[in-house]
């Protein structure tokens, strides 16, 4: 049997824990979808509150405190947050992409700097990081070897030094200014063999997460090139298999992993920004309409907080001093429209406690205007 768009996209909500909330561990979950978008420090939270039965941000606090859950920059060149265990492999797959985006960049070819003056950094920034410290700290302790030039080290260390975001307080556990430290587990030296070891279990993790998925789908999660991707796939051997899909593109899956059938029900979720499930996959997307793509994702690689309506994208929401701002691309039902703002009064709860109007910042795209159908104020419940 060949699995339609419908399937795929079930299997992505359902691998997502966005079909039905999980009853597991905030750590266990974050593994489970391989990973949290963290770009904004509210976004974990509001991630896992869809994904977890009976949320308590407490516990998301407390697994950042003890380190069972660590942020740093991994795929696409951003924040995520991820399982302690997986960070060394995850930093395996990704250094080489990571450090060829900043000395390979003008800003930091422009310099008088070589990329063996960035290496040799290494250590000794591991050193200093072995306590917490801000950018500013290392840029001071730099200063003396690199002038004025020590800001531009700086800039291309944190981005693919094996370091993490130390949690600093705030209703969301990260505030400015960032601080850090180095990875308490050695990822191993940068070679040939860590890398694609690496990979392998990345890319195992995606289909766990994701999958059904292609190479292309992999390729977009990571921003990892072709050669290492196929490699992985040899490599992997059985552990991976191909499934029949509706495209042209070649699907693979894990042994044994199922599909929901096309009728499953998919109930309403409001999704944070740059939510990996909408990341997860080569355009166009599963649970994107590709018509929605430009009212959701900005010029500037801005994704809005999405409204899911039966599996898919129906809106974009926001907070406001009150609750959440509702805005719809299309028309809903009663029905729809009743389970939406159960879960909108929820959420709404839920950031009330902590910080009303934790995406404030991102408002003046709604200054620009959303061209929705209808726009509902929800109260938190």
């Amino acid at each position: 049997m060949t699995f339609t768009e419908r399937q795929l996209t079930l299997a992505t909500l359902d691998r997502q824990l966005l079909l039905e909330r999980g009853r597991l561990d905030v750590a266990e979950a974050v593994r489970r979808v391989c990973a949290v978008q963290a770009q904004a420090p509210v976004s974990p939270y509001v991630a896992l509150w869809n994904r977890v039965e009976g949320f308590v941000p407490e516990e998301l606090d407390a697994a950042f405190a003890d380190r069972r859950i660590v942020k740093a920059t991994l795929m696409r060149i951003t924040l995520h947050a991820v399982h302690a265990d997986d960070y060394a492999p995850y930093h395996a797959a990704m250094v080489r992409s990571l450090r060829a985006s900043r000395l390979y960049d003008r800003r930091y070819t422009s310099t008088d700097l070589t990329e063996e003056d960035a290496d040799g950094m290494l250590p000794r920034l591991a050193a200093f990081l072995a306590r917490p410290h801000t950018g500013a700290d290392v840029e001071a302790e730099f200063t003396a070897g690199f002038g004025e030039e020590a800001q531009r080290v700086w800039w291309a260390l944190k981005t693919y030094a094996p370091i993490q975001h130390v949690p600093t307080g705030g209703p969301w556990s990260f505030r400015l200014p960032n601080t850090y430290r180095a990875s308490p587990v050695d990822p191993g030296a940068e070679t040939r063999e860590a890398a694609a070891e690496g990979v392998g279990r990345l890319l195992l993790a995606h289909l766990r997460a994701f999958g059904p998925a292609s190479a292309r789908d992999f390729a977009r999660f990571t921003l990892l090139g072709r050669p290492a991707i196929t490699q992985a796939l040899d490599e992997l051997g059985d552990r991976v298999v191909r499934v029949p899909g509706p495209g042209r593109a070649v699907l693979y899956d894990l042994p044994g992993a199922t599909v929901p059938d096309e009728d499953t029900p998919a109930p309403p979720r409001l999704l944070p920004m740059w939510d990996s499930t909408l990341l997860a996959h080569a355009l166009p997307g599963r649970v994107m309409p590709q018509d929605l793509r430009p009212l959701v994702v900005r010029r500037n690689g801005d994704i809005l907080p999405t409204l899911l309506v039966d599996g898919r994208v129906a809106g974009v929401w926001r907070t406001v001093d009150e609750g959440l701002e509702l805005t719809v691309f299309r028309k809903l039902g009663t029905a729809d429209w009743r389970a939406v703002t159960e879960e909108a009064e929820k959420l709404a709860a839920l950031l009330a406690e902590r910080d009303p109007t934790p995406y404030s910042r991102y408002n003046h795209w709604w200054d620009k205007g959303i061209p929705g159908v209808e726009t509902r104020r929800v109260k938190g419940s």
